[in-house]
């Protein structure tokens, strides 16, 4: 079984990677830990840099518990929706971890809801965390 974990770094986000090792521990999954950045150049130097640290910091989390991940940064020029969902369908994913925080109607119609996304065509099943 393969496990996404969606993670952009954030509180919620940190304090699904528990939740995560406990899916692991009782279903023997692989588990990736998956960020994504619509584009990167010399002015998101930064936003690259906090993204991958991160990733070190999932890494080191699931690496402590003796559960073996794979981090991956895309920089693929699509939303965090979109590229989880295709990430998701490129690597034969069981199971979607996303968090989620609440936002106001109109800020998530405006905004749109990365969640919402995957939820929405995720090609497996998604657990979303809050």
């Amino acid at each position: 079984m393969n496990i996404l974990v969606g993670f952009n770094g954030s509180n919620i986000a940190v304090d699904t990677l528990p939740l995560v090792r406990h899916r692991v521990d009782v279903l023997g999954a692989k588990v990736f830990v998956v960020t994504s950045m619509r584009k990167a150049n010399n002015n998101q130097y930064d936003k690259m840099q906090q993204a991958e640290s991160s990733l070190a910091y999932a890494k080191a989390f699931f690496q402590a518990n003796d559960i073996p991940c794979k981090t991956h940064l895309l920089i693929r020029g699509l939303s965090a929706g979109e590229d989880l969902v295709k990430f998701a369908k490129e690597n034969q994913i069981d199971e979607i971890l996303v968090s989620i925080r609440r936002r106001s109607k109109v800020r998530k119609m405006l905004m749109g809801s990365t969640a919402q996304y995957v939820i929405l065509n995720a090609p497996c099943p998604v657990v979303a965390v809050k």
